[in-house]
């Protein structure tokens, strides 16, 4: 048998030493941000590639579902990676670097508000959505990992996971998901995220 314990220890102590250096006046003006839009009743528009598309997805999921079933007005998310058929067609008829930006085009209105995610913070077709979106004078929240790539400097509010591991990152991005929709499932829903369904 392998003694695995020395490396769950060490990639446990990162994640432990990356969440006590995030910054979490960031993640409060975020979380202004999504509320605001939330109250104007617009659309918040979200995507990412790889684990960062499956982190996306969760994001539409906790919010359009796990906080608007219990609120009277409803979180709008649209996930851009969602819809795989839209996704492929792009890719393979215009270019892959386009997937995000062309669903963008001619939909985005005022108000509405970009949560891009990209460990690197480098990819092509993350910052091409993101520089339109900037272009219309839309907001946007960018969650990286690294030095924050390119994408940083784009974005209205950074949320950077200060390490270099795209492992510990993704866990990162996923505890800002977790941590925002309790937030507000407390402010908003009035109910306590340590209060589960009996049948979860």
């Amino acid at each position: 048998m392998i003694d695995y314990s020395s490396d769950i220890k060490a990639y446990i102590s990162l994640l432990q030493e990356t969440l006590s250096r995030l910054d979490t006046d960031a993640l409060a003006s975020a979380l202004n941000l999504i509320t605001e839009t939330f109250e104007n009743e617009n659309t918040i528009y979200i995507f990412g590639n790889g684990g960062s598309a499956a982190t996306a997805s969760h994001f539409q999921n906790d919010f359009n579902k796990g906080i608007s079933e219990f609120t009277q007005k409803k979180f709008r998310f649209n996930c851009l990676n969602d819809n795989i058929a839209t996704v492929l067609a792009i890719a393979n008829d215009i270019s892959f670097e386009e997937i995000f930006r062309f669903q963008l085009r001619g939909r985005l209105k005022q108000g509405d508000l970009i949560i891009a995610l990209s460990g690197s913070g480098n990819s092509k077709n993350i910052l091409n959505a993101v520089t339109y979106a900037r272009e219309c004078g839309n907001k946007i929240i960018g969650m990286t990992g690294f030095d924050g790539g390119a994408l940083a400097p784009l974005c209205d509010v950074s949320l950077n996971a200060p390490v270099n591991s795209m492992q510990v990152t993704e866990d990162i991005h996923m505890i800002f998901d977790h941590l925002m929709m309790s937030v507000l499932y407390a402010s908003l829903a009035g109910r306590s995220h340590i209060v589960l369904k009996e049948d979860r």
